[in-house]
């Protein structure tokens, strides 16, 4: 299983942000090519502005099914748009994780 954290800081309108992750966690949820191989959680930090995201998918195949898809490339625009240009992010093989993640 493959996995990135993507972080970046964020503090303008809520309302902007929080529509344009609800569309693209709703987007994968109705995929039917990649719903439940490729999961996605969007996470506020304790500072208020510290947006984190991490994803994760079972296999290279279902990574390229989701990049190609019109909701990832506007998507992709957004977070940048939101983080005033590209986030940091890091991409990891997992190794070890709980029952449900």
């Amino acid at each position: 299983m493959r996995g990135i954290t993507i972080t970046y800081k964020y503090s303008g309108p809520e309302d902007a942000w929080r529509e344009a992750m609800e569309t693209f966690i709703s987007a994968i949820n109705a995929d039917n090519d990649v719903a439940g191989k490729f999961t996605y959680q969007v996470s506020v930090a304790d500072d208020g502005e510290t947006r984190i995201h991490w994803g994760r998918w079972d296999s290279q195949e279902t990574l390229k099914t989701v990049q190609s898809r019109d909701y990832f490339s506007a998507f992709a625009g957004k977070v940048k748009e939101f983080a005033g240009g590209q986030p940091q992010n890091t991409g990891a093989d997992i190794h070890f994780k709980t029952q449900g993640w």
